[in-house]
């Protein structure tokens, strides 16, 4: 992480109360954050550069518009705590889940630069795929669960844990870097058009925006 002696900042690690907040402040107070994941291999530390609120049961875009299930139940669970899905059964997605115990909200961490551990990250992410920039490490949601070493023996970690695998850092006193919200990536019906996508803006780690993928209409033969 950056170095904390700096003068006038303030490392801290927001403690449950903080995620249980409305999913938006808690996803633009996530911008700017420093999420690090400790292993036996090592440390890796990513700037979190852009993320997606999802509302739950009052946003179509949710996992958990529908109901609980098993696959969603840890954003029912208590905030502060990660849940991690596989999507498409090729990649895994890390999210933060926010607001009270039983409000289903929670935040996609869709992208970041990794500040610390960069070998390890960078091996993370070749023993997958190519990496053809630094900037690439943590660019999309995918990657930056890989980057982190986070999948679905994640789901359910705490990051409010003291000493815990996973901590979370924020300059409390830190001014708000300039971010940018729009429609979040490969949502379609009622909910992609929610601008609830927010990402800082000059920065080239975040990802390129996706539209959802709409099937050309029929068309009835002659």
């Amino acid at each position: 992480m950056p170095d904390a002696a700096t003068p006038g900042a303030v490392v801290a690690v927001p403690a449950r109360v903080w995620y249980a907040r409305d999913v938006h402040e808690v996803a633009l107070n996530l911008l700017g954050s420093y999420l690090t994941s400790r292993s036996d291999e090592g440390e890796v530390t990513v700037r979190l550069t852009e993320v997606e609120a999802y509302g739950g049961t009052d946003d179509p875009g949710s996992h958990a518009f529908r109901g609980r299930s098993a696959r969603n139940a840890v954003m029912f669970a208590e905030p502060g705590r990660l849940y991690v899905y596989r999507h498409l059964g090729l990649h895994h997605c890390v999210n933060v889940v926010a607001e009270p115990t039983g409000r289903p909200a929670a935040v996609l961490l869709r992208a970041g630069e990794v500040v610390e551990g960069v070998a390890l990250a960078r091996r993370r992410r070749e023993a997958v795929g190519v990496v053809d920039s630094e900037r690439q490490l943590a660019r999309g949601p995918a990657r930056l669960a890989v980057c982190l070493g986070l999948d679905l023996r994640s789901n359910g970690a705490d990051l409010t844990e003291a000493g815990g695998s996973l901590v979370l850092h924020r300059y409390e006193n830190a001014v708000r870097a300039a971010h940018a919200s729009g429609p979040r990536v490969g949502v379609s019906g009622e909910g992609g058009t929610h601008p609830w996508r927010y990402w800082l803006t000059n920065e080239s780690t975040v990802s390129a925006y996706r539209p959802a993928y709409r099937p050309p209409a029929s068309v009835d033969a002659p």
